[in-house]
């Protein structure tokens, strides 16, 4: 099994999810121990000098100015744990906390927080093993990190709380006792720098940059085989037009319809047809699927800016023999890249949604009423299309803005919150709808592209059409539909799907 080499400063969006998905197991670079244990000696010397400093020998949040006597200090730091945490709600998804937890390690493993090197030895172990904190979804406001999540995260490490391990719901000492681990004991500092982040925020960021750099390719497919379906015209995908406004997502958008419908069959034979120009949802593919493509591209630059970065306080710096309190943890970055991703997303499931809408409706389409021979006896796929429209629906409202929103903490201490935690999972969810609302369009595609056969779709289309009909046959008869779209959704959401279609196209640009 691979082992990749964590160093704090070059997981990718890409990376960071293939360990997770390819259950990967991480160890740490050479050069990353001797920046832990130069960060640890610092913090061993201030202690033996009395020096006060924030989380190590003071209280936290509005608690700042009380000082910990030596000798409890250690009590300090599982206290913090066991007081912060304090979530609620459903529990997050493994592949979250998974990525949470890589990424809390690779922040540790910058050497800015003075932990000690057995402390992350311990982590890599953790992770490798597969334990899974179970922790609930609710309760982070985003600033001084995600401190109620990473605290239920940090409760498995001393013993407490609960964690999954071979898919079973058990206590964290349990699980920690079948994987051959033992619970850690946390002294000055550590505590304090489990918790300090923003890696809630930044796993379900990270996550849904990934997926929706594929729905953005995705999408052009599901809009041409739409296109082909209501005998559409790639002409408003001309270069020429792209070049007069140079958006980058737009052009790659373009491009990307190009490849997909070249040699189209069903387009050359009604080239003469008319018609002057078809509806916005179809014409104007380049600039609304291409703006999300823009804005895709701002937040995976965030996203791996984020992940690698150390974001607990204070922070160490044995270079000059500083601590510097600070910000790091606060998760604005995090929380206004989630909210913009989660608008451009929305947008790809609004305007597939109104593609829906158009096929199934025969006075736009020119096809058969709900996509269906037998209209009146069999509804089609009339009532599809009314699941993209809660799906889109929903999403407008997922898409409110966190990031504007802000409730004081800790006694006005803490008095300006993120919310990131909240744009970030939400944002997660508008991915998922568009997931369903894409795999929807792709039916509704097919089923009207079948009406034009035996022509064939452009060169990529066609590739895509014919991977839909090896799983789904033409829908005769009513059947139930939701049936159908998981069964879609298997082959669309399967990596190879995409990638058959560019064997045929050539390389689509997310």
């Amino acid at each position: 099994m691979k082992t990749v080499r964590i160093n704090g400063s070059d997981l990718t969006v890409q990376s960071a999810v293939s360990i997770i998905e390819g259950n990967e197991k991480i160890s740490l670079s050479s050069g990353a121990r001797s920046k832990i244990k130069s960060s640890r000696d610092l913090v061993e010397k201030w202690l033996e000098q009395g020096e006060v400093i924030y989380g190590i020998t003071t209280g936290f949040g509005e608690f700042k100015d009380v000082k910990i006597p030596f000798n409890e200090i250690e009590i300090l730091q599982r206290n913090l744990i066991l007081s912060h945490s304090a979530g609620v709600g459903s529990y997050l998804p493994d592949n979250i906390v998974r990525l949470m937890l890589l990424f809390r390690i690779n922040a540790l493993v910058k050497g800015f927080s003075g932990v000690r090197l057995s402390l992350i030895n311990f982590m890599v172990e953790f992770f490798n093993s597969g334990i899974v904190p179970v922790i609930p979804s609710r309760g982070s406001v985003g600033s001084s990190g995600d401190l109620a999540p990473l605290s239920h995260l940090a409760l498995c490490f001393i013993g407490e709380g609960y964690a999954k391990f071979n898919n079973e719901i058990m206590t964290s000492s349990q699980a920690l006792e079948l994987a051959g681990l033992k619970p850690v004991k946390l002294t000055a500092k550590e505590g304090l720098a489990l918790i300090n982040g923003t890696q809630m925020m930044s796993a379900f960021l990270c996550k849904s940059v990934f997926d929706s750099m594929y729905l953005s390719k995705l999408a052009d497919i599901s809009g041409s085989l739409s296109l082909e379906a209501m005998l559409g015209t790639s002409r408003a995908f001309d270069p020429k037009l792209q070049r007069a406004r140079p958006h980058k997502g737009q052009s790659k958008t373009a491009s990307n319809l190009r490849k997909l419908l070249a040699k189209s069959e069903i387009m050359d034979s009604h080239k003469d047809c008319g018609k002057v120009q078809d509806a916005y949802s179809l014409r104007c593919m380049p600039q609304v699927h291409g703006a999300t493509k823009d804005i895709i591209a701002y937040c995976k630059n965030v996203t791996e800016i984020e992940i690698n970065s150390a974001t607990d306080n204070p922070l160490i710096f044995p270079e000059t023999g500083e601590h510097i309190e600070g910000g790091n943890f606060h998760g604005q970055p995090v929380a206004l890249a989630s909210d913009f991703l989660k608008i451009g997303v929305s947008e790809l499931g609004n305007i597939s949604e109104r593609r829906i809408a158009r096929l199934v409706d025969g006075s736009l389409s020119g096809l058969p009423r709900f996509l269906t021979d037998s209209g009146g006896l069999n509804s089609g796929l009339m009532i599809a299309q009314y699941t993209t429209a809660a799906l889109a629906s929903e999403n407008k409202i997922l898409c409110h803005p966190a990031s504007v929103d802000s409730i004081p903490t800790s006694a006005n201490q803490e008095d300006h919150n993120s919310m990131g935690s909240i744009a970030s999972r939400n944002l997660f969810a508008v991915v998922n709808n568009v997931k369903s609302i894409l795999a929807i369009e792709i039916l509704c595609a097919t089923q009207g592209i079948d009406y034009h056969r035996p022509l064939k779709s452009g060169r990529g289309a066609e590739v895509a059409y014919t991977l839909i009909r090896s799983a789904v046959p033409h829908l005769k008869r009513d059947v139930i539909v939701s049936e159908v779209i998981e069964k879609i959704s298997a082959v669309v959401f399967n990596p190879e799907f995409i990638s058959q279609i560019e064997n045929s196209c050539g390389v689509l640009d997310w």
